[in-house]
């Protein structure tokens, strides 16, 4: 048996594998529980997700990547060398070639550590890809014609932009400010206006229920329960849409000047062709209730979802392994 090529969307948030003819077949939570004492792995994926915010204190739930890049190189080794061997794509006598895909604008050191965690996880030989690039092709955007698309990719930890003509980036910015920044402003907010702690999952669960970013676009309710920080006992409140919207709506803006700033970039042939294409999103924070109408009022042009936004980069990869031959092997630095 022969090695399958597999591709890596190696999300802060969630981590994709796609191999070669089988297509996406892992989407795992990027969290990976750790015994303190003995630096054991104890759970990866979904099961150590279950244990943030509620382990003992020899356990630690690690997120070992940070705003799109690796912020502890070991702990993303075991857990991509976990998941690749659950996958069984290894031959006998030979190892898959992977297909990895980073944020833009990261250092060649970083590119390193990505490069490196893949091929000691049991990769034979590593391709980098740029994150907006793939999820493009994901999307179904053609981008090897002679015209403009643009891509806004908002993931867990890093939202990129990127102009694409001609098979590769023209104009591009990737910030810091996605997914889990919404999730720690809406942690703050029912901290500073209710006097209430609660975790990461419970902010989560308002972002996607409850959570918009367009004013006046959603008017639900939903009760979440904390710690009170006064008495220190559990304690119940009702959070309104038009709460989560104001809470945000900071966060949003750097995104939208952001885009406002790629596009002020754009040679204005590619910038003709975005006002008839529109800007498609992709990645997980595209699913988050009114950013497409807040977009498209800022931007001035049209704004589409991808259909699978949060599989656009996994489908990517898939695409591109397909042709993976052509891929030019990039020197790193």
């Amino acid at each position: 048996m022969f090695a399958r090529d597999i591709g890596i969307d190696l999300g802060t948030a969630n981590v994709l594998i796609h191999v070669k003819g089988k297509g996406i077949v892992l989407n795992e939570p990027a969290v990976v529980a750790i015994d303190r004492n003995s630096s054991r792995v104890l759970a990866v994926g979904e099961e150590a997700r279950k244990m943030v915010g509620r382990t003992p204190g020899n356990i630690v739930a690690i997120r070992p990547l940070r705003d799109g890049v690796i912020a502890d190189f070991d702990v993303t080794e075991a857990m991509l060398k976990y998941f690749i061997n659950q996958l069984s794509v290894k031959g006998f006598f030979s190892k898959p070639r992977i297909l990895i895909c980073c944020p833009t604008n990261i250092t060649s050191v970083e590119q390193k550590a990505i490069k490196e965690a893949a091929e000691k996880s049991g990769g034979k030989k590593v391709y980098l890809e740029e994150e907006p690039k793939v999820a493009a092709i994901g999307a179904g955007m053609d981008i090897f014609m002679p015209s403009g698309n643009i891509v806004v990719d908002i993931g867990g930890g890093t939202t990129d932009i990127a102009v694409l003509s001609m098979g590769d980036i023209v104009t591009s910015s990737s910030i810091k400010m996605a997914g889990d920044k919404f999730d720690s402003e809406i942690l703050n907010y029912i901290k500073r206006e209710y006097k209430l702690l609660i975790g990461e999952r419970t902010a989560e669960d308002i972002k996607i229920n409850i959570g918009t970013v367009f004013p006046g676009s959603r008017s639900e309710e939903m009760d979440i329960r904390g710690r009170d920080m006064v008495t220190g006992l559990p304690r119940t409140i009702t959070v309104r849409s038009a709460e989560i919207e104001a809470a945000l709506r900071e966060s949003v803006t750097v995104i939208v000047h952001a885009a406002k700033g790629v596009l002020e970039r754009t040679p204005p042939e590619l910038s003709a062709d975005i006002i008839d294409r529109g800007v498609i999103l992709t990645g997980g924070g595209a699913l988050l209730h009114g950013i497409d109408q807040l977009l498209a009022e800022e931007l001035k042009v049209p704004v589409l979802i991808a259909e699978n936004p949060m599989d656009c980069v996994a489908v990517g990869t898939g695409i591109m392994l397909e042709n993976i031959d052509k891929i030019p092997d990039r020197k790193l630095g």
